[in-house]
């Protein structure tokens, strides 16, 4: 008896099993790329805060209009910027569960 057989897992199964693992590996690491170079939006307010974030939860911009922007009530503005980073990061991890490749017997 030797040790060549992997306790029970013939070398062939083994290496298609390394193979897979290895393709496994190579998809999830470009879909996490894909999924960081992308750029999402979300506007709020009716278009008065609008932020961009990349996929690596980075914000690119945000963009608030003059007619939002009122000294007596700066809460409302607070709110609304919070709304659209919120909203853009709910759409990277939406967007990232729906790209990475599912195991099976993990998930």
């Amino acid at each position: 008896m030797g040790y060549n057989n992997f306790g029970g897992f013939g070398g062939a199964n083994m290496g298609q099993l390394m193979r897979q693992a290895q393709k496994m590996q190579e998809d999830m690491a470009r879909a996490k790329q894909e999924l960081e170079e992308s750029i999402f939006t979300s506007s709020v307010g009716g278009g008065m805060v609008e932020v961009k974030m990349t996929g690596a939860r980075v914000m690119q911009s945000i963009s608030i209009k003059d007619e939002v922007i009122d000294p007596e009530d700066k809460e409302m503005l607070e709110d609304l910027v919070i709304s659209a980073v919120n909203d853009c990061l709910e759409q990277i991890s939406r967007k990232e569960q729906a790209s990475m490749p599912q195991v099976p017997g993990l998930f």
